[in-house]
């Protein structure tokens, strides 16, 4: 079975090498894309086995509708050579609960669906350690076969095909999003989110990246307040609230993952990957 991984960065070097490294153990180092948002040397330092696409930054305009469609047309045009394409945000690693899984290939096993959802669980460093807290808003789709495009967190379809749509999160299967797991790598890309934000243009992202700093504040400061559970009674929790199914929306055929956040939060389970 043929699998890569592609992501797109500008500058988040702390995430990139995190998902260069863990990626690159999963599918290859030389079966990862890093599609690079302006000319910059460092990235092809920090993944220095990855295929890199430079692609122009000069006009912001349309932000993440442009982004959307042009990852869209690369990952169809890798769905021609690879069987399953796995694409995230950089600072978004997939991990595999070893209990269940011994790598990507048990995962994708006896798959008949074009798409595969995970259940998303957001890490945040405070001053009391590293947590993890379950999200719906995370449990994104994150592998694609057969030119599906990806959408809002989830994937497109047409129309007439979303009531009989297969929406898939495997057991084991986690989306991990690390924004918020490093303070000292936040605080660095979140000069470069505000330089995005308040630059010309329409279309350009809202107000997390206005003030990030801001929102980061008070990301630490919600999960500082809440109460702490195991790993097993917090992933039930999510499972249970992944099960009532995904949110669809026939006229334009999106099909993702159902809203929900904990409010509780969790320790990191043993076989949790270690960050640099």
């Amino acid at each position: 079975m043929k699998i890569c991984a592609i992501t797109m960065v500008y500058r988040d070097y702390w995430a990139l090498a995190q998902w260069y490294r863990h990626y690159g153990a999963l599918v290859g180092h030389d079966h990862l894309v890093v599609v690079a948002h302006g000319v910059d040397p460092k990235i092809a330092e920090i993944c220095p086995e990855a295929s890199i696409l430079t692609v122009p930054r000069d006009d912001l305009s349309g932000f993440d509708a442009v982004r959307g469609r042009m990852l869209n047309g690369i990952q169809a045009g890798l769905g021609e050579v690879y069987d399953w394409v796995i694409r995230t945000d950089t600072d978004e690693l997939i991990c595999l609960d070893p209990a269940l899984h011994d790598g990507l290939g048990s995962v994708f096993a006896g798959q008949n669906g074009q798409a595969l959802f995970a259940t998303g669980l957001e890490v945040v460093q405070t001053d009391g350690g590293m947590f993890g807290v379950f999200s719906g808003h995370y449990s994104k789709a994150w592998a694609v076969r057969g030119g599906v495009p990806m959408k809002r967190h989830g994937v497109q379809v047409r129309p007439r095909r979303v009531a009989g749509f297969d929406y898939v999160v495997p057991d084991g299967v986690f989306l991990v999003h690390l924004k918020f797991a490093n303070r000292a790598a936040l605080a660095e890309a979140n000069l470069h989110r505000a330089e995005v934000a308040s630059g010309p243009g329409d279309g350009l992202p809202g107000k997390a990246w206005e003030d990030p700093g801001h929102e980061a504040r008070k990301v630490q400061t919600q999960v500082s307040r809440m109460d702490v559970v195991d790993w097993g009674t917090a992933e039930q929790m999510a499972r249970e609230a992944l099960a009532e199914g995904p949110t669809v929306d026939e006229k334009i055929g999106l099909v993702r993952s159902r809203s929900f956040k904990l409010d509780c939060k969790c320790a990191l389970p043993d076989w949790f990957p270690a960050l640099d």
